[in-house]
């Protein structure tokens, strides 16, 4: 491969990566912030109705769902800019994976399977994080080496 082919595929890898990254911090910061705006009592009663005939206490549940929405809202946007990436990521899945308990414990399949996309989705980017070019992360790199 001569280099200007190779940097070309560098720079779609790069590319692939922000858009997938973007993609992913935008659907999460929505979710968080839609659920914000929309009122939190609303997003909590729904949810502890939903988990009623689960072995979870409502308390944790509505604890949950008190956080939930700030959370997510907080992980997307650092998704989105590409700060803190690493840590977001890994916040990210930690979500899903709670997420996915409470879906499996419901037995809603549905959901449990569209988590699960969720789930290689962050794992994707958290494995090719070496072309997080297009980032803010990258940026600070750029400008103070030795804090990478």
């Amino acid at each position: 491969m001569d280099p200007r082919q190779a940097r070309t595929s560098n720079q779609d890898a790069a590319l692939g990566y922000l858009f997938l990254r973007a993609t992913l911090g935008a659907n999460i910061f929505f979710h968080g912030l839609s659920r914000i705006l929309a009122g939190a009592d609303k997003f909590v009663a729904a949810l502890v109705q939903q988990f009623h005939a689960t072995p979870l206490p409502s308390g944790m549940v509505s604890a949950f769902a008190h956080v939930l929405p700030w959370v997510e809202a907080a992980i997307g946007f650092l998704i989105l800019l590409g700060a803190a990436t690493r840590f977001a990521l890994c916040a990210g899945a930690l979500v899903i994976i709670a997420l996915t308990f409470g879906s499996t414990l419901q037995q809603d399949w549905n959901a449990a399977g569209l988590q699960l996309i969720y789930a290689a989705v962050y794992a994707a980017l958290l494995a090719f994080r070496d072309k997080n070019v297009f980032s803010v992360d990258a940026l600070l790199a750029r400008r103070h080496p030795s804090a990478e």
